[in-house]
């Protein structure tokens, strides 16, 4: 099962337990946020090094901490009968009155809102194989402006979509950005926008931009990255007064970033798989759209280099052999790829009972071993579907 694969059928399970959720079908709330849970508990264990680690471990936490509220919620309290309102706690327990309180200080400097994860991975643009044209791209919109916001008479872009099949690096590019300026990276997964109660998360909207801007103002550039966009800015949301206030608080948000007075130095990245989904008053906020394909064969050769240069590999392999087989690979499969081959290895080494010191090499014949079992996930038809939206909305 593929890092991909597993993140998103966790993002399903989520989205499902927050619409149960607020339908108050408790039940179906609490299977999908322990599935949800499970999930991202099991890609924790098998991908220690992926760069949203600790934001798997926080939803993984948020997940169950709310299907064991819910729990208590079922048990009948009291005789009255009567069913109380219910409100979600942040991670310390508080109600949501009790988290303004104290994300503003004395001093009215806001802290982070409690649904975002403010860590940025260690990566920076060479750490990321390829992707020159998105790279050059973004340093336009947004690295450029920063150093020299002078030179931008006509202000710049703030709102940048990164679209794609899953596995690109599309996550990794954005936290990257946010090195590269040496700003504050807030990530936000769109269904934690959406998962609170009617009106709450149009408050969230509010709280998150406000965050940014008062950070702007004290000189810290902040790249908000919002992953998985369609889920909060699709056309196919049930029209919901609730959803459809969030939709236009958001677009408000993003309206104001254009204030020419101020000229914040606030960039919103949005990451979608499926940006055909996205209405189209938000398409043409995000003024660049970058489009994150599947890596070519140089490409592909130098993430097999960045995957195996702390392996011990055999003198037959060839990896610029390996690149060509793998076309049509994305860089999360290439990664499964390498893992599975070196795992192949690490079998033969305990079915030995630790005979040698340490596995042998990693050989030719166990990579094509693991090609042969292990096909592409993103198939020619879905590729269409990319090239055909980017050839209509592309604005790189």
């Amino acid at each position: 099962m593929s890092e991909a694969y597993i993140v998103e059928h966790a993002k399903r399970y989520a989205l499902a337990a927050f619409e149960n959720d607020t339908k108050k079908n408790y039940e179906a709330a609490i299977r999908n946020y322990e599935a949800a849970a499970n999930l991202l508990e099991r890609a924790v264990k098998l991908y220690p090094d992926h760069p949203l680690r600790d934001t798997f471990i926080l939803y993984i936490r948020k997940y169950r901490k709310r299907a064991a509220f819910l729990r208590k919620l079922m048990i009948p309290q009291g005789t009255s009968g009567e069913e109380e309102d219910v409100y979600v706690e942040d991670d310390r327990g508080e109600s949501d009155d009790a988290t303004v309180e104290r994300e503003e200080s004395t001093s009215g400097t806001l802290k982070p809102p409690a649904f975002v994860q403010t860590e940025k991975p260690n990566v920076t643009f060479d750490d990321i194989a390829g992707l020159d044209e998105a790279k050059q791209a973004i340093k336009e919109a947004i690295i450029f402006p920063i150093k020299r916001p002078d030179l931008f008479p006509l202000g710049w872009p703030r709102g940048i979509l990164l679209f794609g099949p899953p596995g690109n690096g599309k996550t990794m590019l954005a936290a990257a950005i946010a090195n590269e300026v040496d700003g504050e990276f807030l990530y936000v997964d769109a269904a934690s926008i959406m998962s609170k109660w009617l009106g709450e998360g149009e408050k969230n909207v509010k709280k998150l931009f406000r965050y940014a801007r008062e950070r702007a103002e004290h000189g810290v550039p902040v790249i908000i990255f919002i992953d998985e966009i369609d889920a909060l800015l699709g056309i196919n949301i049930s029209e919901v007064g609730g959803e459809v206030r969030v939709r236009n608080q958001f677009l408000k948000e993003m309206d104001g970033l254009q204030d020419k007075d101020k000229n914040y130095h606030v960039y919103v990245i949005g990451a979608t798989n499926k940006p055909w989904k996205l209405d189209e008053p938000f398409i043409r906020r995000f003024q660049k759209r970058i489009f994150i394909p599947l890596p070519d064969k140089a490409t592909r050769k130098k993430i097999l280099e960045l995957y195996t240069r702390r392996l011990d590999l055999a003198e037959d392999v060839d990896l610029d052999l390996l690149a060509e087989k793998m076309e049509g690979y994305s860089g999360s499969d290439i990664k499964d790829v390498v893992q599975a081959a070196y795992m192949i290895t690490v079998r033969e080494y305990f079915e030995k009972q630790g005979e040698e010191e340490k596995p042998r090499p990693v050989s030719m014949s166990d990579f094509e071993i693991v090609l042969s079992k292990r096909k592409p996930s993103v198939n020619r038809k879905m590729l269409e579907m990319y090239e055909k939206w980017f050839e209509e909305y592309k604005a790189l």
